[in-house]
């Protein structure tokens, strides 16, 4: 399909795409074929980096009505700093050089902010071909960088790249952000126009993910786990997910043989979590590799409790995609994270589970024996979390709000 005419097109730009269904790769690609049952909707990406890593899908094709581009980038392993900064290097130039040749005057761009420098060279591009352009926001930067003790706030690149960062949501018609407390960050960091910035957050599959029971599970089955409390993480084991608060609460329940922790996915803190398994002797913590996607909706189930942590500092940076599918298969949520974040907001208003503060395994080791003594209102608590999915994050909530931004564009 070629950009028709006079006809103004919706580009989609995102290093992760279809077949790569991999968190941002999910939601991107459900936000493009959603727009595209009205839009004229073209995406551009790259070749599958995470965990189709290897897999070469075709250049150009038509999927489900979207206009596909790929961009040539490395595809190093993301997990090793310097090559992932290569990967959003390479991606970056080559994104930058194709919608240079592919927007048009008048097009509208949505751009992710992953990896770095990309959303700063497409916005560019939008304002040399007269397009308008759009930022979803998945991380903000510098502040994740200085959350993590990575960057000191004070330091003259903190400086360059907050300087920086107000440039982007200056160029933005508007600014996407995924919950409240993401708005609020982003709003501080604008003089005006506070309007701008719209929450659009992720969204559970609700038909794909739903609850199942942990006695007949065949990932509990095949661990042994049938009859222990089990508490699953599962996701990116990042440098922003707390995982050391998940690996100190399971040493200080190594008494307690009926508690089992799980931890299921990949990430630069996995190898930390696995050497720390072996060092302590933490028999009662099972680490895995991520799961196909046709046993996702098993894994999920694997569990009494999902945890979902994060560092301390990481409220408005970050909003957990992971914790819109542990809504759709019912479980209660064990939320280690500030108070003021999006994933506290959700779990105490909807009343599906216990907010902890980072740094604080003790009180995870409480909440989790609390759990356990009150299956009851545990039950309760899956029903409310599945309810909860199912009226609130679904992607049939989610699409109205694109839908709108861009007609809103499309008439100015």
């Amino acid at each position: 399909m070629t950009h028709q005419g006079n006809r103004r097109r919706v580009w989609i730009v995102s290093e992760l795409y279809f077949p790569e269904l991999t968190s941002t790769g999910y939601f991107l690609t459900g936000i493009a074929e959603g727009l595209a049952e009205e839009f004229d909707v073209g995406v551009l990406c790259g070749q599958p980096s995470y965990l189709l890593r290897g897999v070469r899908a075709p250049v150009r094709e038509f999927v489900n009505n979207v206009d596909v581009h790929r961009c040539w980038a490395t595809t190093f392993d993301k997990n090793k700093l310097f090559c992932k900064l290569i990967n959003a290097v390479t991606a970056s130039a080559s994104f930058f050089l194709a919608s240079l040749f592919q927007i048009r005057r008048g097009d509208i761009v949505i751009a992710v902010t992953n990896p770095p420098p990309l959303p700063y060279l497409v916005a560019l591009a939008c304002r040399f071909r007269g397009a308008s352009f759009v930022l979803l926001v998945h991380d903000v930067y510098p502040d994740v960088l200085v959350r993590l003790h990575m960057l000191s706030q004070r330091s003259r690149m903190a400086w360059l790249i907050n300087r920086a960062s107000k440039w982007l949501y200056g160029q933005a018609a508007h600014i996407l952000v995924l919950g409240r407390d993401m708005q609020d960050l982003i709003r501080s960091k604008l003089a005006t126009r506070h309007q701008r910035v719209i929450i659009a957050t992720n969204w559970a599959d609700v038909r794909a993910i739903v609850p199942r029971q942990t006695a007949t599970n065949s990932l509990l089955e095949k661990l042994g786990l049938q009859d222990r409390f089990v508490v699953q993480y599962c996701g990116n084991i990042g440098r922003t997910h707390g995982i050391k608060d998940i690996v100190d609460a399971a040493e200080l329940l190594v008494p307690l043989p009926s508690f089992h922790f799980l931890l299921i996915g990949w990430g630069a803190r996995k190898q930390w979590a696995i050497e720390k398994k072996a060092d302590k002797n933490l028999n009662n913590l099972t680490i895995l590799d991520p799961l196909p996607t046709k046993n996702f909706c098993d894994g999920l189930n694997a569990c009494d409790v999902a945890i979902i942590s994060f560092c301390s500092g990481m409220a408005g940076i970050s909003v957990p995609s992971r914790m819109y599918n542990v809504l759709a298969a019912g479980k209660p949520i064990l939320a280690v994270c500030d108070e003021t974040s999006e994933l506290a907001s959700v779990v105490r208003e909807e009343n599906i589970g216990w907010v902890i503060p980072p740094g604080r395994p003790d009180l995870i080791v409480s909440a989790l024996r609390e759990a356990k003594d009150n299956p009851d209102r545990l039950l309760e608590m899956s029903r409310r979390a599945r309810r909860t999915a199912e009226t609130k994050y679904t992607i049939g909530n989610v699409l109205p709000i694109y839908r709108n931004l861009i007609k809103g564009l499309l008439a100015n």
